[in-house]
């Protein structure tokens, strides 16, 4: 809040807080600031205050005003560019949502405030603590071995104890490959990365869930692929999008999360996931298949790759959501016809893996203390869900999907871009609906974590901001929850996760 006992004037506060959310990107290049009237009511002071706060940020150059239209974010200049392309770029993008999927990013490593972020998609740091990592480390860096690996790369493919492990490990998912056919990589995003950097080429049309994860399509965006945004239902994608989509563009591949899909919850039905194989078959596209969630996800849960044999899936998973995010641990497993190309990718990126961290996850692995910590997380996870759910049911929240997994997809009833503006003046970093989605629609959806939603306090400040954001987006019926806990969905006589 903005303090009149405060050294700085309620101007300066004011200018301090845009600067540096436009500074940190968590306001993007493009953004529109909230009105005049707006930003007066919504942080309590004069009109006159807000326009000598963004008179301020337009001498600092960090934004620009437009005649009758408001005051935006200003693109930052480059070495070489044309003035007026730059603009249109600017007022092509002043829609956008102000949070997108790099602040999310961005608030990982620079948090908002020391409140708990239920935009983020990551466990806090408490639940991961453990003593095993450390001593494995130690184990590892005690051997005379230390010095031998690490003056000299690593394998190309990765540490060959880990590889083996994992392949164990696959095997309880039903998922039987040999060491030789798993790479590792830095983390599960780098190990999507190599897979789209190998399968296509800029221009290439790819199939994404929607809703889908925001990271996913800002990296194929900035790759130059074309999304072709495929509607993600509790059973499954919808087939007949896709097949024609395979009629009308070809695409070479197919991103999904079968097990607790990212932001819904949803686990793909054998069913679906029998015809959607077919369908790949049928159109000769590949599908990598993102199971980042596999650690807190039932062994038996339906998963392409098991299904398919890794003919023409891609398997993609990795530790930093259930163990250590700073070691950057990923793999995938791949076909034999498609290791050597993955792996020269690799190779051009990276070069090899940092060795000294493989072996001690594998250490983690072989001895269980990872399956032990996993069984924690899940019955923690479990606790934190129930009281998760009921505060936003209590705060007059729906629920789109059934609330299962580490995210709750959440109708507010609001539009939750100005909520999340909002919200970021009380320190909470939320991931607004219209982060989800390829077209970036106004929407009154939002993704919570349900790890970190489960204090009261968030949904006291959620409850006082609802009441105050008056105009609801625009978007189509969803599936829900009701506030009183009965189940009803969109679709007359449609079930939850089948």
């Amino acid at each position: 809040m903005l303090m009149k006992t405060s050294a700085q004037s309620l101007t300066e506060q004011l200018a301090v807080r845009f600067a540096d959310r436009i500074r940190s990107r968590l306001l993007a290049p493009g953004a529109r600031l909230p009105s005049v009237r707006q930003c007066a009511e919504q942080h309590g002071v004069s009109t006159s205050t807000v326009v000598a706060a963004y008179d301020q940020l337009l001498a600092q150059g960090l934004v620009h005003a437009r005649k009758n239209r408001g005051f935006f974010v200003r693109e930052m200049p480059t070495a070489r560019g044309d003035g007026a392309a730059t603009e249109a770029k600017a007022a092509a993008r002043s829609s956008a949502s102000p949070i997108n999927a790099t602040a999310l990013i961005r608030g990982m490593f620079h948090k908002v405030s020391n409140k708990p972020h239920p935009g983020m998609g990551v466990f806090p740091p408490d639940w991961l603590e453990s003593t095993f990592m450390p001593a494995a480390v130690r184990k590892v860096t005690n051997t005379r071995a230390l010095q031998d690996f690490s003056l000299q790369y690593g394998e190309p493919l990765g540490d060959s104890g880990l590889r083996r492990v994992l392949a164990q490990k696959l095997g309880t998912l039903s998922i039987h490959t040999e060491p030789d056919h798993i790479i590792t990589t830095v983390g599960a995003t780098h190990a999507l990365d190599i897979v789209s950097r190998t399968l296509l080429r800029a221009g290439d049309p790819v199939m994404v869930e929607e809703p889908g994860w925001a990271v996913e399509f800002a990296r194929l965006a900035a790759l130059g692929m074309r999304i072709l945004p495929v509607p993600r239902r509790a059973d499954g994608p919808d087939l007949d999008v896709m097949a024609k989509y395979c009629e009308a563009h070809k695409p070479k591949l197919y991103v999904s999360v079968s097990v607790f899909h990212n932001p819904t919850g949803y686990c793909l039905s054998p069913g679906s996931a029998h015809r959607l194989l077919q369908l790949a078959n049928q159109h000769n596209f590949h599908i990598v298949e993102d199971d980042t969630y596999s650690h807190i996800a039932p062994e038996h849960a339906t998963r392409l790759s098991a299904l398919d044999g890794l003919q023409r899936t891609i398997y993609v998973s990795g530790f930093a959501k259930i163990l250590a995010p700073n070691w950057r641990i990923g793999y995938l497993a791949a076909p034999p016809a498609l290791v050597e190309p993955l792996l020269d990718t690799k190779l051009l990126s990276t070069l090899t893996t940092p060795a000294l961290l493989e072996k001690a996850l594998a250490l983690c692995i072989e001895q269980g203390q990872l399956r032990r910590h996993a069984e924690r997380i899940r019955t923690r996870l479990d606790a934190a869900r129930a009281r998760s759910v009921k505060l936003a049911l209590a705060a007059g929240c729906t629920f789109a999907a059934e609330p299962v997994g580490l995210f709750g997809w959440v109708d507010t009833g609001v539009d939750t871009d100005v909520l999340a503006q909002r919200m970021l003046d009380e320190g909470y970093l939320i991931a607004p609906g219209a982060l989800f989605h390829a077209a970036r629609a106004p929407s009154t959806l939002m993704r919570i974590n349900f790890a970190t939603t489960q204090e009261a306090a968030f949904w006291r400040v959620f409850s006082r901001l609802t009441r105050g954001t008056n105009e609801p987006a625009a978007g189509p019926p969803q599936g829900r929850l009701s506030p009183l806990g009965g189940q009803r969905t969109a679709r007359s006589g449609e079930a939850w996760g089948s």
